[in-house]
């Protein structure tokens, strides 16, 4: 479905993207993951053609480089800010991106009267944009996005900044999209949405560092994890023997070691010596952001 080969771009001689080449197969959900600045999305503009590479090729739906514009017509693509315009409202919106693609008035509703409710916008045609929640704008987006009936739908971190219940109604509809046939390639900031993508490519100072499934990704882990509760300075950890890295979640952190029983003696030693109260130390496996974070240190010390 999609294929790059050593995509590279440069702006002012410094490299967004080096030398990328990634396989999208048809009908998965493809996710990049990475930190800011690694080039996600420089990456996905140039899949979309609407950035120029200095070096390599994009392939798209069997078409070959220089059949690019006929590869357009079967590609959605959202961008990573909402760039529709606030002043009309959902239904002009919606005709005009479709007129932009040639659609006929007749067509473009026809479509949108089944996009909007698979969306849950079908009760807001005559509301602002500018008066739409976040998270309904996003949807808006991805309406206009899939009003031409691509095969393929490319997102550059849509729900970013979009609280949590309307980013899991986001997914859903991407799920029930992909059931339908469409391939989906996104960028997300979010490791609990990495989680649910079929392949996850992990993306640093331009270049794809590692590809594979979200448990492929967990089982390159090359560390043990301990999760410890009820501890209030993370700052206690800092010399105990055998702990290699600290994260929090919430209310719990993260506590990476080599040697298991030897460092849940040593952190219940420490913490007992410091009068901290412990609710909980056990081993539990790697989450994708426990993966992310070792992989984004990885690169830093490389």
């Amino acid at each position: 479905m999609v294929r790059t080969e050593e995509l590279t771009k440069a702006f002012c001689g410094k490299r967004a993207v080096d030398g990328v080449s990634l396989c999208v197969r048809e009908r998965e959900i493809f996710g990049l993951v990475g930190p800011d600045g690694a080039g996600k999305t420089t990456l996905l503009r140039m899949v979309c053609g609407l950035i120029t590479p200095d070096a390599g090729q994009v392939h798209l739906m069997g078409y070959s480089p220089g059949q690019g514009e006929r590869a357009k017509e079967y590609l959605g693509y959202m961008p990573q800010r909402f760039s529709l315009y606030g002043d009309l409202t959902v239904m002009e919106n919606i005709d005009f991106f479709g007129a932009m693609y040639r659609l006929d008035k007749k067509t473009i509703w026809e479509r949108a009267g089944e996009i909007l409710q698979i969306t849950g916008l079908a009760g807001f045609k005559n509301r602002l944009a500018d008066n739409l929640s976040g998270g309904m704008k996003q949807k808006l987006a991805l309406t206009c996005a899939l009003i031409t009936r691509p095969r393929l739908l490319v997102l550059d971190e849509p729900t970013y900044g979009v609280d949590p219940e309307s980013r899991k109604e986001f997914w859903k509809i991407l799920y029930g999209l992909n059931r339908e046939g469409i391939t989906v390639l996104v960028s997300t900031p979010y490791m609990d949405e990495a989680e649910l993508c079929n392949t996850v490519a992990f993306m640093s100072n331009g270049r794809v560092v590692v590809v594979d499934s979200p448990a492929g990704l967990k089982r390159r882990f090359q560390h043990r994890l301990l999760e410890v509760r009820a501890v209030k300075d993370p700052g206690i950890f800092a010399s105990v023997p055998g702990v290699l890295d600290v994260s929090l979640y919430g209310d719990k952190y993260h506590v990476v070691v080599e040697d298991v029983t030897a460092a849940q003696q040593a952190i219940q030693d420490r913490l007992s010596a410091e009068s901290n109260r412990i609710a909980t130390i056990r081993e539990v496996p790697p989450s994708m952001e426990d993966v992310f974070v070792w992989l984004a240190e990885k690169e830093v010390n490389r």
